[in-house]
């Protein structure tokens, strides 16, 4: 005898097992979905909500039977059942990347890589589709990046907006909401993405998945009869791409619109509330910190009230890096600030993050005053400076996070990134010199002490311009490196006390300072490593097919006149600049 359900889902996926779940908790107690792959997109959701699957099931033809019940016939058994949901969907015709992208095997569509456990791949979507495919790379042991430009989570299906705040959480995927490639191309054999967005560094993956667009599959696909149709109780999640008159919504409404029409019986839960309702919940922050925090700030040390030097340990995950990488922090738009600024449209923002990537600083020594290891490591550590409102600007996450003290909760992204490092470094005898400015001073603190630790012989000169003298909040730590260390040399440079002459960090190259402290400006042995000021590094820029260095010099030019080469992706030189500061 055909077995009898109240719902019949055709489709594993997010939308699919939505619609599953919703009917379940409205009170249908006969729910089953039907599943042509071998697997459904998030197997967590089947036992966690008491469904029946049908894996390898196809449907052949929806019709109508002699009760008036919808009877279903897949490539194994017949079901009868009260309502359909066909949540299938097909790759979008004639859809192509919206990306200028490489071609060959590292860059694929809809497919996942053969082999992807520990290694990093970039998503490139924004629908419940490309969540699938996080969510299944990340279960796979890889390490993922969403590009999600275009992303709103409200029109995502339930379930798809939960594993997105569940991988977040977990610290399993990076989620870029507001970030999209320009452009895929090859380097030395594997997909590098440019963004072009300073708030999103170019990133360099072993593979590249375009999650495709995808359309509603139509009525003969599934051999649904026009009496079947008529009856109002077969249903399709579509997004506008289904014929007129046929039932069908997006896959974040379609649930609870399939359920009120087919079930008027049942008594639906009230929609989620909205933003403006949920600012007026007692609790409702509490419970925005316990979704999207995922580390605790251990330590917060102020330099002076705009200075800070702060570890923040995960809950989950790995704090592995290379001296000079970066991950991001975030804290919710809900959060005080401790200025009078107005985020601009925070009615619309107010329940979202505001993240931001620092490079990642070192303690330098450890509690015995051994230099810092890589061994027992549990927290990162920032520096990070305030950053003031202008006219032009609204900071959001520094003046919310100057309220923050040890204990507080800090969401910490999973992505720890960057090609700044001392990979170029590879003779222990050579010459190594960080120039930098305030805060830029934090990825070197982390390479000298690296370099100190594996022992490097070679001079190693770390110079960074401040305002003031109050503004080094390593100085101790490195005059210390200067007492123990004979190849070592700590340059410091204010440049607004009044008993200080006024310079820069190119007087140290045009005065011989830096010589002084380095010996010979060799560039055959020498390696320049700059974050920092824009204005200091000055980075030459094309016109009209021709390189021009910037009006003001930076050390970039006083280099190059010395015959140093910029270290560029596509040309190897000694001179190597942090393009996200």
């Amino acid at each position: 005898m055909p077995t009898r359900y109240d719902l019949v889902v055709f489709g594993g996926n997010a939308g699919g097992l939505s619609a599953a779940v919703f009917g379940r908790q409205c009170g249908l107690a006969r729910v089953h979905v039907l599943e042509p792959r071998s697997a459904v997109s998030f197997p967590g959701v089947i036992g966690a909500n008491g469904l029946d699957v049908g894996y390898g099931e196809t449907v052949a033809s929806i019709d109508v039977g002699d009760g008036g019940d919808l009877v279903v016939t897949t490539s194994r058994q017949t079901y009868i059942t009260r309502a359909v949901l066909v949540a299938q969907r097909s790759p979008a015709a004639g859809w192509e990347p919206p990306v200028r992208s490489i071609g060959g095997d590292r860059v694929l569509v809809d497919d996942l890589p053969e082999h992807p456990a520990d290694e990093d791949v970039l998503v490139v979507g924004y629908t419940d589709h490309a969540v699938e495919l996080t969510a299944q790379l990340a279960d796979m042991g890889s390490g993922v990046v969403l590009a999600a430009k275009g992303m709103d989570p409200s029109r995502l299906s339930p379930v798809a907006e939960a594993a997105l705040g569940t991988l977040e959480r977990e610290r399993r995927a990076t989620l870029l909401y507001r970030s999209l490639p320009e452009q895929i191309t090859d380097v030395d054999g594997y997909p590098m993405a440019f963004f072009n967005d300073r708030r999103t560094p170019d990133l360099q993956f072993d593979h590249v998945v375009f999650a495709s667009g995808r359309d509603a599959v139509s009525a003969a696909d599934v051999g649904a009869t026009d009496a079947a149709l008529a009856t109002g109780r077969v249903w399709f999640v579509g997004d506008g791409d289904t014929p007129e008159g046929v039932p069908s919504a997006p896959s974040s409404r379609v649930a609870r619109e399939l359920i009120a029409a087919c079930f008027p019986e049942l008594a639906l839960p009230e929609p989620a509330s909205s933003l403006a309702q949920r600012r007026e919940f007692p609790g409702v922050i509490d419970e925005l910190r316990a979704e999207h925090y995922n580390a605790t700030i251990t330590h917060f040390e102020p330099t002076h009230s705009d200075l800070w030097v702060l570890r923040v340990k995960p809950d989950h995950g790995s704090v592995s890096h290379l001296p000079g990488q970066y991950a991001s922090l975030g804290l919710g738009y809900w959060e005080e600030r401790i200025d009078d600024a107005e985020d601009p449209n925070l009615d619309d923002r107010w329940d979202k993050l505001v993240r931001r990537s620092y490079s990642i600083s070192s303690r330098i020594f450890d509690d015995h005053g051994y230099l810092a290891g890589e061994h027992g490591v549990e927290e990162l550590e920032f520096y990070i400076v305030l950053v003031p409102p202008t006219d032009d600007n609204v900071p959001g996450l520094t003046p919310r996070l100057a309220l923050k003290r040890p204990g507080d909760r800090i969401y910490l992204g999973p992505k720890v990134a960057g090609r700044y490092t001392l990979a170029p470094v590879i003779d222990p005898a050579s010459t190594a010199i960080f120039l930098s400015t305030g805060t830029g001073e934090a990825p070197h603190n982390a390479m000298v002490t690296e370099l100190l630790r594996k022992g490097h012989h070679g001079p190693i000169v770390s110079a960074v311009s401040v305002r003031q003298w109050a503004d080094l909040g390593y100085r101790e730590q490195h005059d210390e490196l200067v007492r123990r260390y004979g190849n070592y040399h700590y340059l410091p440079i204010p440049t607004r006390e009044a008993d200080v002459p006024k310079r820069y960090i190119q007087d140290l190259i045009r005065d011989g300072d830096l010589e002084a402290a380095a010996g010979p400006l060799d560039p055959g042995r020498t390696h320049v490593f700059l974050c920092g000021n824009p204005a200091m590094i000055g980075l030459p820029e094309e016109h009209d097919g021709e390189e021009r260095y910037p009006e003001v010099t930076g050390v970039v030019e006083l280099l190059a006149e010395r015959g140093f080469t910029l270290d560029r992706r596509n040309q190897r030189g000694n001179v190597h600049f942090e393009e996200y500061w």
